[in-house]
């Protein structure tokens, strides 16, 4: 009986051919190994092996799946988390690689400034820890590629970021980012210092760029996770009837997305705070659908786009935001949300968490970033020595 294996040899692969009824036939280990392995002869034809050959190709076996086994676990592993290998530090992946791996978190901060206040590292940190198996990326205007290059020693908050596997910190790179979509030829003909609302205008237009190209979700950096975000399509409503952009996720590539960028260019008007912004996706979700009242905790569905009920993200309204940084008899559960929004563009007095203060907004940072609560507590010790009196 003739059969036919394939077996591996430096730098070949070679057809080897045998006869399982010649003996004497000396045979290289290799090719004993694989017949071993994989050619099962019918037992009429093939010779009564010994008590020490059975044994031995007992132990072949056990080692061949015991090799296998590891293989497998080794690869999902790896599948499992992409990017736990890689510190933000120590790589030099690009911005586009990161976010092809898929499913990004997605965070802007469209200032200059390059130290991220708490707010920005707990909303970064709890995300982190809320999407283990996703990239978090905090795209930040004031960095250039030098500096990203040396962020982890030249700033505090970039350290306890960027100890977190699945964080990445990259420069905001608008034209580029801007590239083949509508905002490219709005972008080369504003005047960011002729627009009254810069900072934000840009970040509205980032934010669409980037989720339109990449997909995943987008979320401002005043919004602190606390449970993932089932739906892959949605937008957040911020009150019955009327959509806010301070989150909302897309597959990449997603028509709506791309139409709230024409739109975004077609009805470009810089002085009105938020026409580019909350406005724009209200009134680009009208053109699909006939908003109605939310009743309970329901959410909303238009055209395979989910429309999320205000407790999801906004059970705290703007006008009462203030609720954060009090004191709460007993703490809500926020039972029915994802995340909550801090609102902190009403936060004109700056309110800010303090160690020991027992407000609402303290409790969260101890629950969903804690890091950060401790960066903050030892910030404070050293900006407030103890008094001698005190010693």
């Amino acid at each position: 009986m003739l059969q036919t294996v394939w077996v591996s040899s430096p730098g070949s692969w070679a057809l080897q051919e045998s006869n399982s009824h010649r003996r004497g036939k000396k045979r290289c280990w290799k090719c004993r190994f694989v017949r071993t392995i994989i050619q099962h002869p019918c037992r009429r034809h093939a010779p009564k092996r010994s008590r020490r050959e059975r044994m031995l190709r007992k132990i072949q076996i056990c080692l061949c799946f015991c090799f296998v086994s590891g293989l497998l676990y080794e690869i999902s592993l790896l599948s499992s988390s992409v990017f736990s290998y890689l510190p933000v530090g120590q790589h030099y992946l690009t911005p586009e690689q990161v976010l092809n791996l898929g499913k990004s978190i997605i965070f802007l901060e469209t200032t200059e400034r390059l130290e991220p206040p708490p707010l920005v590292s707990c909303s970064v940190e709890s995300a982190a820890r809320i999407y283990q198996d996703r990239p978090i990326i905090l795209f930040m205007r004031g960095l250039t590629n030098e500096t990203a290059l040396d962020m982890n020693t030249s700033y505090a908050a970039f350290s306890l970021l960027s100890s977190m596997k699945n964080v990445f910190i990259f420069p905001l790179q608008m034209e580029t980012i801007f590239q083949e979509t509508p905002l490219l030829q709005w972008y080369n003909q504003v005047v960011p210092e002729q627009e009254k609302n810069w900072v934000h205008v840009s970040s509205d237009a980032s934010r669409l760029a980037l989720i339109w190209k990449y997909g995943g979700i987008y979320m401002d950096t005043d919004v602190i996770s606390i449970r993932p975000i089932p739906q892959r399509s949605f937008l957040a409503a911020q009150k019955s009837r009327f959509s806010s952009n301070g989150i909302f996720g897309f597959p990449a590539r997603h028509k709506f997305v791309w139409d709230c960028m024409e739109n975004f260019v077609l009805k470009y008007n810089g002085n009105i705070w938020g026409n580019q912004g909350p406005f724009l996706m209200t009134r680009m979700l009208k053109t699909l659908c006939n908003l109605t009242d939310f009743q309970g905790t329901e959410d909303h569905s238009c055209q395979n786009i989910s429309f999320l009920n205000p407790q999801r993200f906004y059970p705290i309204p703007y006008p009462a935001w203030g609720r954060y940084y009090q004191v709460w008899d007993k703490s809500p559960s926020f039972n029915h949300s994802y995340a909550l929004h801090l609102w902190n563009f009403m936060n004109r007095n700056r309110k800010v968490v303090e160690a020991g203060s027992n407000t609402l907004a303290e409790k969260l940072y101890k629950t969903y970033c804690p890091t950060t609560y401790e960066d903050l507590i030892q910030n404070a010790k050293h900006r407030d020595p103890p008094s001698p009196e005190d010693t």
